[in-house]
């Protein structure tokens, strides 16, 4: 993977196995649209030795108002298109304040920004997760099963596993275990039809790890429109994934504030206005299914959760959509109206 990043002063230090840099949250390219001029102010262009396949961008701030407008490899110039954050996440201790865009970029060469007025600490990463180098291989299985379902590992996704670690060696964002208590639905709003689905996962892990500082990847399962599931949060080499040796959960950062015995899965694409594809939709029936097998769980259960890092509770369903915990379109208005139907379903393969 290669990245060229803009980096204000101060900013973090550069972790080991970085190749270099820009940064982001969870959020989705806007229709073509340019932010309004009168509340936003333009930052330089910026360009990369290499063709940009995402830009990640994220500020503290307004969260409408920003724009991006690619720079082809001719040197043309495109349309301005409005960048519309979505999705709140961050970890258990943290307001979910920061916003943030993953935009594909289709090889650009380049990328000029407008940002809302009132926004500070502007981030933006330019990435190929592509064409870039490759990671090492490693000796560690492709996929593997989960209750009979199959994912892919982080192997085999491609994760880098050096962006969990800092500049002197230590995890960033070492892992925390606690008892599931609830199973949350998310889309990551972004590119429906997406041709290369493992390399946006490598993104957005990017994105998670890097750019918010999150130290790995914000969910603990991502499900492509081809029903790939995708392991998410690193949990270590033992045990089922998003699970230690004795069942209990990985801490992930999905859901800010109730992270801790919440497990998040993401499906990817945006499904505001259309329903995501028969086979995701298949597959995150049988991986709630499994989940909910491993841990006793009534799919069409109303619950308390109690967050055991602060005590913070909420009444929610056992299987919730994100917007049940937080200010959030997400995981998509079509999504969240089927969420009854999905229950159901998950119930019906549960008790079957």
């Amino acid at each position: 993977m290669r990245e060229a990043a803009n980096r204000p002063p101060g900013g973090r230090s550069r972790r080991r196995g970085e190749p270099r840099h820009r940064h982001t949250c969870c959020g989705r390219a806007g229709r073509p649209g340019a932010p309004d001029p009168r509340h936003a102010r333009q930052q330089r262009g910026r360009t990369a030795d290499f063709p940009i396949e995402y830009v990640g961008v994220s500020w503290n701030g307004p969260r409408r108002g920003a724009g991006i407008r690619l720079l082809g490899q001719d040197g043309s110039r495109g349309e301005w298109t409005a960048l519309q954050p979505m999705c709140a996440g961050g970890a258990d201790g943290d307001p979910a304040t920061r916003v943030g865009v993953l935009v594909p970029a289709g090889g650009a060469a380049g990328y000029e920004l407008r940002v809302p007025d009132g926004a500070g600490d502007l981030r933006a990463t330019a990435l190929d997760t592509v064409n870039g180098p490759t990671v090492a291989a490693s000796s560690a299985p492709a996929t593997r099963r989960i209750g009979g379902v199959e994912y892919v590992t982080r192997a085999g996704w491609g994760a880098d596993e050096s962006l969990r670690f800092k500049a002197d060696g230590s995890e960033n964002s070492p892992q925390t275990y606690y008892p599931a208590q609830t199973l949350t639905v998310h889309h990551t709003a972004g590119v429906n039809g997406d041709p290369d689905p493992a390399a946006t996962i490598r993104a957005y892990y990017h994105q998670h790890a890097i750019t918010n500082d999150w130290g790995d990847i914000g969910y603990h399962f991502l499900i492509d429109e081809a029903g790939r599931i995708y392991e998410g949060r690193y949990s270590g080499a033992d045990g089922l994934p998003a699970h230690d040796t004795t069942g209990k959960m990985v801490t992930a950062f999905h859901a800010a504030g109730y992270n801790s015995g919440n497990l998040g899965i993401a499906l990817l694409g945006t499904f505001i206005d259309q329903s995501t594809a028969a086979a995701a939709r298949n597959s995150l029936t049988l991986l709630l299914a499994a989940l909910s097998a491993v841990h006793d769980f009534d799919p069409q259960a109303d619950v308390t959760f109690v967050n055991p890092v602060n005590g913070v509770k909420r009444n929610v369903p056992m299987i919730s959509g994100h917007r049940d915990w937080l200010a959030t379109e997400c995981p998509g208005a079509t999504l969240y109206s089927e969420l009854p139907a999905l229950r159901a379903d998950v119930a019906a393969v549960f008790s079957g």
